[in-house]
């Protein structure tokens, strides 16, 4: 568990962190853990102070595993793949908001998902972990993904995708690394995803209408035994009871 309302560690040791003013931090039981716990952090004074309730959040459906991001590459966990029902751990980018509406009440850049927007996560495609539209880059670049960004229109009415923001993993597109990571509606309170991380339009509402890109934001995913090993290297808030 992170520190509480108090003001908590600070990033003096540098890190991964030390350009970011805003911190969205999701803590889980363990690698094989699909729930989670949700926690602002901003910076304030060159320490990190939580912002809010903490908030229940699911991740992928068998856990979680390193994946490509801000911090350094690491050797003592699962590594994501493809397919593998985890989401990505580690810290990274928080990249553009997008939903169904034609705009959303928030500050980061915002694309409104039409029915002929995926996001390609065929491996050996060039387009690969990117959010591309079949009107520019044509119908049989688009053949194979399972993810249409406008799920309510080709996924039975789903609202999944109506409210989210890009988690930047894997930004580079390595092939078979893991792709189409997002923050984003649940389905149902506690369904786990196939690898992104889900919560409640309420908690939702509140993370778009906080982030700032100004403020250079980190997405933070860590089981809490790594979390306890990388905080202060990584420059992240300090572990409650330390």
């Amino acid at each position: 568990m992170l520190a509480g309302c108090a003001t908590t560690g600070s990033d003096r040791h540098g890190g991964e962190t030390s350009q970011a003013g805003q911190l969205v931090v999701v803590t889980t039981a363990g690698w094989d853990a699909n729930q989670g716990r949700l926690q602002r952090f901003e910076r304030v004074g060159g320490h990190w102070r939580s912002v809010g309730d903490a908030a229940e959040v699911t991740i992928g459906r068998t856990g979680s595993a390193w994946g490509l991001g801000l911090h350094p590459a690491q050797q003592d966990g699962p590594v994501k793949r493809e397919g593998d029902g985890r989401a990505p751990a580690g810290l990274f980018h928080i990249g553009t908001a997008f939903g169904y509406a034609d705009r959303a009440a928030t500050a980061l850049p915002y694309s409104a998902m039409t029915v002929s927007d995926y996001c390609i996560d065929v491996s050996d495609s060039p387009l690969y972990n990117r959010i591309v539209d079949a009107k520019t880059v044509g119908e049989a670049a688009v053949a194979g993904s399972t993810e249409p960004m406008r799920r309510d229109l080709h996924a039975g009415g789903d609202q999944r995708y109506r409210q989210g923001f890009v988690i930047e993993h894997n930004r580079a597109g390595v092939a078979g690394a893991g792709s189409c990571i997002f923050a984003h509606l649940w389905k149902a309170p506690g369904e786990a995803t196939a690898g992104c991380t889900a919560m409640d339009e309420g908690e939702m509402d509140r993370l778009l209408a906080w982030l700032k890109p100004e403020a250079q934001p980190v997405f933070v995913l860590l089981p809490q035994a790594q979390y306890a090993q990388h905080w202060r290297a990584w420059g992240l808030p300090e572990p409650a009871g330390r």
